[in-house]
């Protein structure tokens, strides 16, 4: 009886431990960026958030009864060959689900994933594109394994150059923007949206520069100036942004800067006072929007992590975010049917309604147009970096005002 009562009890233990065991496998997301080279600021800080993401969704409970997120990060440094060669190491280490961002890397990586799970169908990889911008990747590119969290570069570009239109006094536009393909989408957009929205206005200049290597902003500035530009448009990011309005501002240019992403990581440090009120930009969220509930939590979170710019950086919420939902509604951390159970999916987040488009998997989200302004203001209650300015909201275009056109035939698999 009592050896009964003993295998009972360890049976019971064994099935106890296994459960915990299971529990406590970790959900693992394998995060690429720059984490060395020009841009690996901005990688390093973006990781940060997407820990403090997964930190939001473990503290809650986790996943599946319990599971936890763990973000692996790799260093793919803005390079989309030593991307594949990561992607690699990611299949390798049977990890199932890739965060990343930078647009040329993020075509090499969708098309790997694509046909790593047609060659692979028992073990498939979703990619969670958090903030690689080119249209194409939801357009001519798109493919079912790829999703977009974060407003692409026409959507950005179309918010920021109504706001422009309306300013009659805008004549004379310069355009500067990075030599790789969310720089070249970026150029095409803005000069047929310029044409279309203020055929009046004149674009005296375009260039394109190679993504990270120019040093030396002054020959840019002084073309800038020769040609009579009344405001720059440029979807330039990190060093390549605020290098270019550094210049601007040494060489006394006070031309206005309109931006996609000056809010970005680095940025407002490195720009400062060269960019109170003559740098606006398009963002997808700023602390200085944020209720009670997230303001409190941007600051516990930049104070956890010691991070040097606003945490307030709203993709990597969402990615996770609805990740965990789906896997949630799925029953399964299986990528297949998580990715079906991610189309359509709604979330309202900090920002309001948005959902992810089912036809292209391309999310559709509320933008924000702001104005980099000295802080103390009551719309400007937190600083930036640092800087003593920070942002204020001018327009918040919601997201059922900002729905692009479908452009996807996407070949689906079945469940």
């Amino acid at each position: 009886m009592i050896c009964r009562l003993f295998r009972i009890l360890g049976a019971a233990a064994l099935v106890l431990s296994l459960s915990t065991a299971l529990a406590a496998d970790s959900i693992k997301i394998a995060y690429l960026n720059s984490l060395s080279g020009t841009f690996a600021f901005q990688g390093e800080e973006q990781l940060k958030v997407f820990n403090a993401a997964a930190d939001m969704i473990n503290g809650q409970g986790g996943v599946l009864g319990g599971r936890k997120f763990e973000i692996v990060p790799f260093d793919h440094k803005a390079n989309p060959q030593e991307a594949l060669v990561i992607l690699k190491q990611v299949t390798d280490q049977d990890i199932r689900y890739v965060a990343s961002t930078v647009s040329s890397v993020a075509h090499a990586i969708s098309d790997a994933v694509a046909k790593h799970n047609e060659r692979n169908p028992d073990r498939p990889i979703l990619f969670l594109n958090f903030n690689a911008l080119d249209p194409a990747l939801t357009e001519s590119k798109c493919n079912f394994w790829h999703f977009r969290f974060e407003a692409h570069t026409d959507m950005q570009l179309n918010a920021l150059l109504d706001s422009m239109a309306k300013e009659r006094s805008i004549r004379r536009v310069y355009l500067i923007n990075q030599d790789y393909a969310y720089g070249q989408s970026f150029t095409k957009a803005a000069r047929e949206m310029l044409t279309a929205k203020r055929p009046d206005i004149q674009i005296v200049g375009d260039d394109l520069i190679p993504l990270g290597k120019v040093k030396d902003f002054s020959p840019y500035v002084a073309k800038i100036r020769a040609s009579g530009a009344d405001s720059v448009v440029t979807g330039n990011w990190g060093n390549d942004l605020s290098l270019l309005i550094k210049a601007s501002n040494e060489a006394g240019l006070k031309t206005p800067y309109y931006t996609l992403l000056a809010a970005f990581f680095g940025t407002p440090a490195a720009i400062g006072a060269a960019g109170a009120d003559r740098v606006k930009s398009t963002y997808s969220w700023h602390i200085n929007a944020a209720d009670e509930v997230w303001e409190k939590r941007v600051l516990q979170y930049e104070a956890r992590y010691k991070s040097v710019s606003d945490m307030a950086y709203l993709p990597p919420f969402r990615v996770l975010g609805m990740l965990a939902e789906a896997m949630n509604k799925a029953g399964t951390t299986d990528p297949l049917k998580v990715a079906y159970a991610l189309e359509g999916m709604r979330y309202k987040g900090p920002t309001g309604d948005s959902w992810m488009r089912a036809e292209d998997h391309q999310m559709i989200v509320p933008v924000y147009l702001m104005t980099f302004a000295k802080a103390g203001q009551p719309e400007v209650k937190h600083d930036a970096e640092g800087t003593g300015y920070g942002w204020k909201t001018d327009v918040l275009i919601e997201a059922r005002n900002n729905v692009p056109p479908v452009r996807c035939q996407m070949q689906r698999p079945p469940m």
